[in-house]
């Protein structure tokens, strides 16, 4: 789960709060990793797989929608605001 948090900036507690709704609702598994029991694998589920394959075209509609709208030194100054608060 660590490289889990860091990929997404925030800490283990908050990405496990996170994470358990995604659970009871079959998207993810959390299991203990059987290399280090202290340690906790994800799996994405096949019903995680199929949700996350419906929301990728709308995420890069909704991504290039933002790209068009604030092109050249507007995209560049918002991504620049992003990169500083993350």
């Amino acid at each position: 789960m660590g490289p889990v948090a860091n990929l997404l900036a925030m800490d283990r507690t908050t990405l496990t709060a996170a994470l358990k709704p995604l659970e009871r609702r079959g998207l993810v598994r959390i299991a203990k990793d059987l290399s280090d029991r202290r340690n906790r694998t994800l799996t994405l589920t096949a019903k995680g797989r199929d949700l996350l394959a419906r929301a990728v075209p709308i995420w890069q509609r909704t991504h290039a929608e933002m790209e068009h709208d604030h092109s050249g030194a507007k995209l560049d100054e918002l991504l620049a605001g992003l990169m500083a608060v993350s």
